[in-house]
């Protein structure tokens, strides 16, 4: 008796998705026994009708079974992983994630590939941007990052300013905006239930006593010396030093606690505005102020943005736009990482070997048309080179030149929720 209460009618959810199948398996052999009489007196156009009807019903039946049992869902999801990649070596990482390894010739030279597929919702799984340590201006390797967040899979994420470990461009966890954007570059959204990708831009301003003062920026290294940027303790525990005229205004709790041309600490609960004296240097001590950020597009409801760039794919499309994004740097041959997804919002991540006999590299547009060829619909390029870095489940699975690969400020991770 205690034995039957602890489970819901006796049966686990396996037996009911058996059950259910048998009965729905019933109903429809019932009739297909009904409908034989009647379409023994049916002319051969309502047959062929009648026929079309029973292949509709019956693959709406399948759909349905197919919901109704995980099992054949993660099934359905091995067999198609299979028939996209014949001759690759295929290992399974964690329920609805595959790790897929492969040797293309791109010109008659090879090029090591290694791809993980994931279908998060088969899996329960969490896709993130995870940084090497709670501040920005940090570096680990990429084993420590995915240890530091109990991840199963992770391949290096968004640029970053090699001397400091702070990320360069749009970079947001948890619905916190850690980086702003960096020459407007293109970035994955994750949202609930799925991914979008665009060129992201910022609208942020500060407003105090009738004041009102655009933000160039966010936790970024000063590229002009007119703009005005804000940092957060995420920056650390003091701002940069002002540019040759400019002044910092220090916040705390939604209220100005300083305004000097001296370098300023961090307020643990504020932040810290470095710009010209002519605008900041208006703002009063004692006076509210109140922040006012958002990213173009207004993702409603994202949880998390990583950038890259360019492009890879659009829509479907290869459209590789390195011109606009100012990336002419990294054309060539080179090691490279990509993040796309498919139209039915599998999760695809990928790493290229490059620089070296056995695997030469890609360019951008073979890596794009490689993105497409797996069946992504809008993928980008993430940071490349001696970045590019792959592990999965404590193993680093790609061949970076420094063994484990260098240093990382960031990484994208795959975790169980």
């Amino acid at each position: 008796m205690d034995t039957i209460l602890s489970r819901p009618y006796g049966l686990n959810g396996k037996e009911m998705a058996n059950i259910i199948g048998t009965l729905f398996n019933i109903s429809i052999i019932g009739l297909l026994a009904c409908s034989q009489v009647w379409v023994l007196a049916m002319s051969d156009e309502v047959r062929v009708a009648s026929a079309a009807v029973h292949k509709i019903n019956m693959s709406v039946g399948q759909q349905i079974m197919e919901e109704l049992s995980p099992e054949l869902k993660e099934e359905k999801f091995n067999k198609s992983v299979r028939d996209k990649y014949p001759k690759a070596a295929i290992n399974d990482v964690e329920r609805g994630v595959k790790h897929i390894k492969v040797t293309k010739y791109f010109s008659g030279r090879p090029v090591r590939i290694n791809i993980v597929e994931a279908d998060l919702k088969l899996g329960g799984l969490v896709i993130k941007p995870e940084l090497a340590s709670d501040k920005l201006n940090s570096r680990r390797t990429i084993k420590n990052i995915a240890k530091k967040s109990s991840s199963i899979v992770a391949l290096n994420g968004t640029y970053f300013k090699p001397q400091t470990g702070v990320p360069i461009g749009t970079l947001m966890i948890d619905g916190k905006l850690m980086t702003g954007p960096m020459y407007d570059r293109v970035a994955l959204g994750v949202f609930e239930d799925g991914f979008d990708i665009a060129r992201v831009s910022l609208d942020a301003k500060v407003k105090s006593d009738g004041k009102i003062i655009k933000v160039d920026n966010i936790n970024q290294h000063r590229t002009l010396s007119t703009h005005t940027l804000l940092y957060t303790p995420d920056w650390g525990t003091s701002a940069p030093k002002s540019p040759k005229y400019g002044w910092q205004v220090a916040v705390s709790n939604d209220k100005i606690i300083s305004v000097s041309a001296s370098t300023a600490s961090i307020p643990a609960d504020g932040y810290v505005i470095v710009g010209p004296k002519s605008l900041v240097g208006t703002l009063e001590v004692g006076k509210k102020i109140k922040l006012d950020v958002k990213t173009l597009p207004e993702w409603k409801n994202v949880k998390h943005i990583i950038s890259g760039g360019p492009y890879l794919l659009k829509d479907g499309e290869v459209f590789v736009d390195i011109t606009a994004q100012k990336l002419h740097s990294i054309t060539g041959r080179n090691p490279r990482s990509a993040i796309g997804y498919t139209a039915d919002n599998r999760l695809i991540l990928v790493a290229v070997d490059g620089r070296e006999g056995a695997s030469v590299g890609l360019t951008l547009f073979e890596l794009a048309n490689f993105m497409q060829s797996i069946g992504c619909t809008n993928a980008i390029n993430l940071d490349g080179g001696g970045s590019t870095v792959m592990y999965v489940k404590g193993n680093i699975v790609n061949n970076p030149k420094v063994a484990g690969g260098i240093p990382l400020s960031n990484a994208v991770v795959l975790s169980v929720k």
